[in-house]
């Protein structure tokens, strides 16, 4: 099926379409990867156009390879975003839900192991949402392998773990 996209033009009105809606700077990756929604942008015309809206300072590039939109790349954005087809703006939407989700929970779910001096391991869980802190949480493990399991264990699934604590600490004791 051939795409909708027919120029250059096009490519970066849809990069600049992309980078209103990401909730924070994203990797050339993350874009590239939002970009290809339609079947008629090629990775070297995605490359070009985006190096271009660079340089023409509609986005940044950070030092840390993050690109982010400026105000002069959301004016003109949102100028051109309507003559995108109505097909590849939805399906870009599509996209961007699920990546703004993971970009949330990113956010929201931290677990970091660190090694003490006495040679065992803190392992910190933190949860958060819109209000604030949920949980957070140090444990000192025995072994490496250990708290990089209780880690991993954690950001699979912290409302189960949190639902266990606050069940443990309020259920009735005989």
């Amino acid at each position: 099926m051939p795409g909708f996209i027919q120029d250059k033009l096009e490519i970066k009105f849809l990069i600049l379409y992309i980078a209103a809606r990401i909730e924070e700077p994203a990797p050339f990756d993350a874009i590239l990867d939002l970009t290809l929604c339609d079947d008629a942008i090629d990775y070297f015309d995605f490359s070009d156009c985006l190096a271009d809206l660079v340089r023409t300072g509609h986005l940044t590039l950070s030092d840390a390879g993050l690109y982010a939109l400026t105000d002069k790349g959301r004016r003109n954005g949102a100028a051109c975003e309507s003559s995108l087809p109505y097909s590849v703006r939805r399906r870009c939407d599509k996209n961007l839900e699920e990546w703004n989700r993971r970009l949330r929970r990113q956010r929201q779910v931290k677990a970091s192991v660190e090694q003490r001096p006495n040679g065992t391991y803190t392992v910190r869980l933190q949860l958060t949402d819109d209000k604030g802190g949920v949980i957070d949480l140090k444990l000192m493990m025995v072994d490496q392998a250990q708290a990089k399991a209780v880690a991993k264990r954690f950001q699979e699934a912290p409302q189960k773990l949190y639902g266990r604590i606050i069940q443990a600490l309020t259920e009735e004791h005989e």
